[in-house]
């Protein structure tokens, strides 16, 4: 492992500074402005009078650019407490922050635009040199409510299947289902995920995040129960003119009825040169503030989502979980296992962690 200098082995000078360091960042979860990373920036440094911000600044003995960690984020509401910490607390600053769709945050990573992502599940098997900081994710025991197939028939029935493009995960998640639950083997495709499009070309549709949990909501509110795992509504519920039912199930609670275990859908990566226990102790710090603030994150996406602050609470604290426990390992072993075995990835790799920051007495 290659110790790599960080912006914070080096401290620059304090200056009193009567300007607001901390913005209200939330909505870039819903709306990716790259502009903003550097609008941030300038707001707070500019509010020094001795002189414009540097790009690097000399040392006595030596002297070497200084450069941020670049870090490849989900845009989606589901990430907020695992980056809160960057993005409104105490590491605000300490790193370069991007925020888009899942899969392209593997790609990110992958093509070298990033150093440590937030990446789909599977993309870790098909990324060569990547590994993961422990104990972090975005996984879910049970039902998660923010990754549903919406049907016109039900799904045993299913011929043809348009998966959101923007997934990764949860499209391998789904081919497993299909192949190993209903034993189906549907004509799959990706589509731009706008439920009425998708299901005017496909029997079934696949969507994942802030769109699926909208729907999610919806459908509480005006369904019955079907079969097993079956939720079944009608099309105007969710938004689509027609007379016709439509099933929905949600991914999480369907690998879970075949497994008995949890899905864990997205972990933290990180090039090989750049992962040191000091790194994965700021992404532990950084989520941990963010549980610590559920609320304060509930409050400010629901302005931006347009959704009740209690019902993202809700989604946060118990559809969502932030580890990786001895559950969550299994569930996800057990997944690679299976996408192996239906050709999903190569055969399926172990599993490297980033070394832990070890605790000393007095630390």
């Amino acid at each position: 492992m290659v110790n790599r200098l960080l912006p914070t082995d080096l401290q620059p000078p304090q200056h009193a500074c009567n300007g607001t360091h901390l913005a209200a960042s939330f909505s870039l979860y819903t709306l990716f402005r790259p502009s903003e990373i550097a609008e941030r920036f300038l707001a707070t440094e500019g509010c020094r009078p001795q002189k414009p911000p540097l790009l690097y600044w000399t040392l006595k003995v030596t002297s070497r650019p200084v450069t941020k960690l670049r870090i490849s984020i989900v845009q989606y509401l589901n990430t907020a407490p695992l980056v809160w910490g960057f993005t409104n607390g105490p590491l605000h600053g300490k790193y370069d922050l991007s925020f888009t769709v899942p899969s392209q945050c593997s790609e990110n990573l992958r093509t070298g635009r990033a150093d440590v992502a937030i990446i789909p599940a599977i993309e870790y098997q098909r990324t060569d040199d990547l590994v993961i900081l422990p104990d972090m994710a975005i996984a879910s025991k049970k039902q998660v409510r923010s990754l549903l197939i919406v049907s016109k028939k039900p799904v045993e029935q299913v011929k043809s299947f348009a998966l959101d493009r923007s997934s990764r995960s949860t499209q391998a998640l789904t081919r497993i289902l299909c192949a190993e639950k209903w034993k189906i083997a549907p004509e799959f495709f990706e589509a731009t995920p706008d439920l009425a499009e998708m299901l005017e070309q496909a029997d079934a549709a696949l969507l994942i995040g802030d769109p699926a949990l909208r729907i999610s909501l919806g459908v509480e509110k005006d369904n019955h129960t079907g079969a097993e795992g079956q939720t079944i509504c009608p099309a105007a519920t969710l938004g689509i003119t027609s007379s016709e039912l439509l099933y929905v199930y949600d991914v999480v609670s369907e690998w879970w009825s075949l497994t008995k275990l949890p899905a864990v859908l997205a972990v933290w990566a990180a090039r090989r040169d750049v992962a040191t226990p000091e790194v994965t102790a700021d992404f532990l710090a950084s989520r941990d503030f963010g549980l610590s603030h559920i609320l304060e994150i509930s409050n400010d996406a629901s302005i931006d989502l347009e959704l009740p602050a209690p019902a993202i609470e809700a989604y946060l604290r118990r559809n969502i979980d932030f580890s990786l426990d001895s559950e969550n390992r299994r569930g996800l072993d057990l997944y690679y296992r299976h996408a192996a075995r239906l050709g999903l990835i190569p055969k399926a790799k172990s599993i490297e962690w980033v070394e832990m920051k070890a605790v000393t007495a007095g630390s």
